[in-house]
């Protein structure tokens, strides 16, 4: 396992794990006892020739554990890397993050202290509360291609991009914070689409007056809503149109832009984080992968945001 002095170092580099010495202790206070109720659980639930506790100990605590996960999240750092670095076998560290990452996937993005958002429902009862302005944006993922002969191989093949992906849904606040990231569908699948099968229309259709600015790929959903996702403005004239229509056009384009951007801001702070700007593991782990990076992302921008009004 990683020495103390290692260890220490991790934690107190931020460019490491991407999160500060105060967050990541938060983190290790908030899942590692669920971390040992879930593997003590584990181990009483099937049949066992010895007692539970007996045999040999863990080589890497949570606390590792927990570090290996980061680091693997924010460089794509190799399992056969991270072993080599924590002295333990490959096999380890990955049974280590695929326990660990879908707890981080668990959190949800955390908007203050004391306030988690893990649903979509629960995105628009927050903005609508707060009489906020919501920004949605669909973003890719490049992922490996499917195996020849797997029946739905096409189905990953963006069509934007031509290249295989997956896709996730962001919704950020005006100031461009993280606040929910949807789980992955494949690449061919319609940012409008994607939206609808989450149950955004009814959901705005339904719940509080919310604003929810969006690119061009979501037009038609403010008919749906009556008028609460707000797109580009239509272009009426496609031909020989007049000067003051073109000057009043664009206008009206470059204001709606300059509000959406925030959105493209939290996109690119969750591109930072290597794993997803080209993830080569199983595409099965990429929700969890994407939630669980978002919910570390705005977790970390709340304390930011917290320790500036501080100062």
């Amino acid at each position: 396992m990683v020495g103390n002095a290692s260890r220490a170092a991790i934690i107190s580099d931020r460019r490491i794990t991407g999160l500060s010495a105060d967050v990541i202790a938060e983190l290790v206070a908030e899942l590692g006892p669920l971390w040992h109720e879930r593997h003590q659980a584990k181990l009483a639930s099937r049949l066992r020739k010895r007692a539970v506790g007996a045999g040999a100990k863990h080589r890497l605590v949570f606390v590792d554990r927990l570090l290996a996960t980061l680091v693997h999240l924010r460089h794509a750092t190799t399992h056969d890397v991270l072993a080599c670095w924590f002295g333990v076998d490959r096999s380890t560290i990955t049974r280590a993050i695929g326990e660990v990452r879908p707890l981080l996937a668990e959190r949800g993005c955390t908007v203050s202290p004391g306030l988690r958002l893990r649903t979509l429902a629960e995105v628009i009862d927050h903005l609508g509360a707060d009489g906020k302005t919501g920004i949605i944006d669909g973003t890719e993922i490049r992922v490996r291609r499917p195996a020849a002969g797997r029946k739905d191989r096409d189905r990953f093949i963006s069509g934007k991009n031509k290249q295989n992906a997956v896709k996730t849904m962001v919704i950020t606040d005006g100031d461009g914070r993280v606040l929910f990231c949807s789980p992955t569908r494949p690449g061919s699948c319609a940012d409008i689409t994607h939206a609808r099968q989450l149950g955004l229309v009814k959901l705005l259709a339904d719940g509080p007056a919310v604003e929810i600015l969006a690119d061009a790929g979501y037009q038609g959903l403010g008919v749906q809503t009556g008028g609460r996702v707000i797109t580009p403005p239509h272009r009426k004239f496609k031909k020989n149109a007049p000067d003051w229509y073109e000057e009043m056009h664009e206008r009206q384009r470059k204001a709606h832009s300059s509000r959406r951007i925030r959105v493209e801001h939290g996109i690119a702070h969750l591109k930072n984080w290597r794993a997803l700007t080209r993830h080569l593991g199983r595409r099965e782990h990429m929700s969890h992968t994407v939630q669980a990076i978002a919910g570390l992302l705005s977790h970390q921008q709340t304390a930011d945001l917290a320790s500036a009004r501080q100062m």
